[in-house]
């Protein structure tokens, strides 16, 4: 088989909040912006990927969902234990400073961790978590 990873999905709740933090912070490239108010799908990517992207969606939209899972996504979202992904970079130092110096909320500092990797974490304006390890 010949798979690859084309696009994940991250909840938002504040798409221009989002936006800021995956364009501006993050450097992603904007793909695709559909919809309106709170009900906009955006997709983001890393610059030179044009392969793999981040799909920022409104939470809870499937018809499918029932009220009592969308207060338990909203709940987790609030908490920060809803959605999360990991990045890399070859300079972990330099992006845990540009992402310190942003709005987004600090979750662990660089770190060597006992399982061999380098990495950080924050969170993006929704809550996800976005842990970041170091390319080695």
């Amino acid at each position: 088989m010949d798979i690859t990873i084309d696009t994940t999905f991250l909840p938002h709740d504040d798409p221009e909040a989002s936006l800021a933090f995956y364009r501006d912070v993050l450097g992603f490239e904007v793909r695709n912006d559909v919809g309106q108010g709170k009900m906009r799908w955006i997709t983001v990517g890393p610059a030179g990927q044009p392969g793999t992207s981040i799909l920022l969606a409104p939470p809870a939209v499937d018809p499918g969902v029932t009220d009592d899972e969308r207060r338990t996504i909203v709940e987790m979202m609030a908490k920060g234990t809803y959605g999360w992904i990991l990045l890399a970079t070859p300079d972990l130092d330099g992006t845990f400073e540009k992402l310190q110096a942003s709005d987004a909320e600090v979750v662990q500092e660089p770190i060597e961790q006992p399982y061999g990797i380098r990495d950080c974490a924050f969170r993006d304006p929704a809550g996800n978590l976005i842990r970041i390890r170091e390319a080695r």
